[in-house]
């Protein structure tokens, strides 16, 4: 008998609960393997399936078009020795050359480790980013590079539960990493509810009533987590929703935990990212805050290379010093993915010789986003039964769906909830995996569903969607 069972383990880890790679992807995924396996006799009523369940931009069937510029400077940073081989042929051009050749001679070896922190050189350029976009001054000392931004999250929630009654006020619908995370480490979830009537905003008088609910019940509220633009929802916070968190925070002993990683992601003209560092800058404000950035999301696309960083404003040297010696645990976040964030915060500038292909690149994949946002949305409003908030920000929509009585019978026969029923029925009939709401968090008695807006082919799956739906509502009518 194994001396290793389920009983024996964490019990946190099995309450832990990650909606975007759960049930529904699990399942997707055997569905590839079988159309794999079986290419002529699979016996499913789709020939591929289509992964809408997460913001992975590059992955097969969305083929969102990687950068050129940073995988230029990647392939000759990984071998150096290649840049001498086609010097003069005109494979690469001369400011990737210059710009690999500096990293090599500033971190060395991508095979060796950097700093725990980061690369001093990398993280020197964050500051520089940071400044020129906020302008207020930002030092490389505060800024920690991380394998993607989830790891810096994972690690702040997990040194901020300080007891069982720590929380973390959370938006809802919120991007389950945050939950996932305090039950791993042994935290509260405190929600505040996001408001759907008004394009998913964000009510500081929800904030409020959270945290005297939380208080009311015990609860020690440690830090206010905001992700904007958002996720699922895609909303962008206004400025002055911004400086009424942070006065809020600061009144309430409250560290802010601002996730940005899609600051880069605005398909509005009304919309305008502003940055939290921009503005407790502005107001003077004390409030302990970090900020979080990734090279996952934007017009970068680079999941897979767990590239990121962290920005720690207003904390003092013996935090700081802890948050360093944890992060050193790690030894230090991938050299590749360092590369993908120094690529990301120093572009090619105008007038070198890489900028009108960055240029037209990144000018077409903001297009697209835009345009398959606006004409997912429209198309969905239009079907019996759903209402969806056009999103101005990130990747995603997410649509509500208005069940029938019937449909939610037959979803409670089945043990599902209806938005997961809603949600497998698609995957089995057209190959489109979603997450369901109940993922994301919702008002109790809603349903919903989020996909990325990043599919190639865009009137062909939408099509799929519009089908699937009425034949749905059609089947299960009251």
């Amino acid at each position: 008998m194994s001396s290793i069972k389920l009983t024996s383990l964490n019990p946190r880890f099995s309450e832990v609960q990650y909606a975007v790679r759960g049930e529904l992807a699990i399942k997707a995924e055997k569905y590839v393997v079988q159309l794999k396996d079986h290419p002529t006799s699979h016996g499913l009523p789709f020939d591929k399936v289509v992964f809408t369940n997460i913001g992975n931009p590059q992955q097969r069937g969305l083929d969102q078009e990687p950068i050129t510029f940073p995988r230029q400077v990647a392939a000759l940073t990984e071998w150096p020795a290649l840049a001498e081989k086609v010097i003069g042929l005109g494979v690469f051009p001369d400011d990737v050359v210059e710009r690999a050749r500096e990293l090599e001679k500033e971190i060395g070896s991508i095979g060796a480790y950097s700093q725990s922190q980061g690369a001093s050189f990398i993280r020197k350029n964050v500051a520089k980013f940071i400044e020129e976009r906020d302008g207020y001054p930002a030092s490389a000392d505060n800024i920690f590079l991380t394998g993607g931004a989830s790891a810096g999250v994972s690690l702040m929630i997990s040194m901020l539960i300080s007891s069982p009654k720590s929380g973390l006020l959370i938006p809802i619908p919120q991007y389950p990493l945050y939950t996932a995370s305090l039950t791993q480490h042994g935290g509260l979830a405190i929600p505040y509810y996001l408001d759907e009537s008004s394009a998913w905003s964000t009510s500081p008088q929800s904030v409020r009533a959270a945290l005297e609910k939380a208080r009311n019940e015990g609860i020690e509220p440690k830090a206010l987590v905001v992700i904007n633009p958002g996720n699922p929802t895609g909303s962008v916070l206004t400025k002055e929703v911004i400086l009424e968190l942070i006065d809020l925070a600061e009144k309430n002993n409250l560290v802010i935990l601002a996730d940005e990683v899609y600051q880069a992601n605005i398909h509005h003209p009304t919309a305008q990212f502003i940055s939290f560092k921009k503005l407790v800058r502005e107001a003077n404000s004390p409030v302990p805050l970090v900020s979080f950035h990734s090279i996952s999301k934007g017009v970068t696309g680079e999941c897979g290379r767990r590239g990121g960083y962290f920005e720690c404003t207003n904390f003092p040297e013996d935090v700081l010093a802890l948050i360093y010696k944890m992060i050193s645990v790690g030894l230090c976040p991938p050299l590749g993915g360092q590369i993908g964030v120094d690529c990301m915060v120093r572009p090619p500038k105008p007038g070198s010789p890489s900028y009108p292909l960055w240029k037209k690149e990144t000018d077409a994949t903001h297009k697209a986003l835009a345009e398959r946002t606006k004409l997912i949305a429209e198309r969905l409003n239009a079907l019996p039964g759903v209402s969806c908030v056009d999103s101005p920000g990130a990747l995603y929509l997410f649509p509500r769906i208005y069940f029938t009585k019937k449909a939610v019978e037959k979803a409670k026969e089945a043990g599902k909830t209806p938005d997961t029923f809603y949600a497998l029925a698609l995957l089995d009939e057209t190959g489109i995996c979603v997450v369901p709401g109940d993922g994301f968090g919702q008002v109790e008695g809603q349903n919903h569903y989020r996909l990325t807006c990043l599919c190639a082919g865009v009137e062909e799956y939408v099509g799929k969607l519009e089908k699937f739906h009425r034949g749905f509502m059609a089947k299960y009518a009251d």
